[in-house]
């Protein structure tokens, strides 16, 4: 917003450090019971970033709405609204995400079980941190308005009725907003109009009503032949650039070898007289032995 009052830069800014803290938090709690770092955890934080942002709209809008419902309730009622408001979205949409990646540890693979036990661990905690940092955050945020002090350095800024004299820019940086008072009141977002009025009536009719069953019907058998045809593994071709040797080395490998099982390589772990003929024969008769 053009306003130095209404202006939400620090509250957008503390939601990115709420996701941050949860990063933190689940790494040093896995860290510290010994669950084993792989480059695969590095990508985590993006996941729980978009999350983080995601939970920070969804608080943020709920806030607007009961402030714009309840123009002089108190900052408890406020805060307890936007709670039943948000609150059950985001714990559904943190429910979800956690019980898909705590699943994900039941596999074979070491570095998918990693990275599944920090990710799930983190949406917990940043869930945990929405819930409380961030919640108090609007509430200073909230106060911080009501007191017409400015977004940056938190002076008080005075609200100057007659700005005709003033430019846009030393309006927008130096002079309160007056858009919380009765003769200029703050409009209804574009979104929340084009889903009310456009896109709510489109899908409340009965043939789309029946379309979207088709459609998810479809989409749940799609899924379920899906699930039964998935395999587990990682295809060596997929790693390598499409004009890489390794393609056609594989493809020639798997064509004339694949018949004769996987290799086998023994290894001495002690110190061996390798001079010694007798040794040697000793090895040359193991290794036909395993053969």
């Amino acid at each position: 917003r053009l306003s130095c009052i209404r202006n939400n830069v620090w509250l957008a800014s503390c939601g990115v450090v709420s996701a941050g803290l949860a990063v933190l938090s689940s790494f040093g709690l896995m860290l510290f019971c010994g669950v084993p770092f792989v480059v695969t955890v590095a990508n985590a934080p993006f996941l729980i970033l978009g999350v983080g942002v995601d939970d920070m709209f969804i608080m943020i809008a709920s806030w607007e709405q009961s402030s714009r419902k309840k123009e002089k309730s108190n900052v408890k009622s406020l805060l307890a609204e936007t709670y039943s408001e948000a609150a059950l979205s985001v714990t559904i949409t943190t429910l979800t995400d956690v019980l898909a990646f705590f699943i994900g540890t039941w596999t074979a693979f070491p570095s998918v079980r990693a990275f599944c036990l920090y990710t799930g661990t983190a949406f917990v905690f940043c869930y945990v941190y929405t819930m409380t940092f961030f919640g108090a955050v609007l509430v200073l945020n909230h106060k911080r308005e009501q007191g017409n002090r400015h977004w940056l350095t938190c002076m008080r800024v005075g609200v100057d009725q007659d700005q005709a004299e003033n430019s846009c820019l030393y309006s927008a940086c130096c002079i309160g907003s007056c858009s919380r008072q009765p003769s200029e009141p703050e409009g209804e977002h574009p979104m929340s109009i084009f889903f009310k009025e456009y896109y709510g009536p489109f899908f409340t009719n009965k043939w789309i009503k029946l379309l979207v069953v088709l459609l998810y019907g479809a989409y749940l058998g799609g899924s379920v032949y899906g699930c039964t045809q998935i395999r587990e593994g990682i295809d060596l071709r997929n790693l390598a650039n499409d004009d890489s040797y390794v393609i056609p080395y594989y493809d020639d490998d798997e064509k004339y070898f694949s018949t004769y099982g996987p290799r086998v390589m023994v290894v001495i772990t002690r110190r061996v007289d390798y001079w010694n003929e007798t040794v040697r024969h000793a090895i040359e008769s193991c290794a036909q032995n395993l053969e």
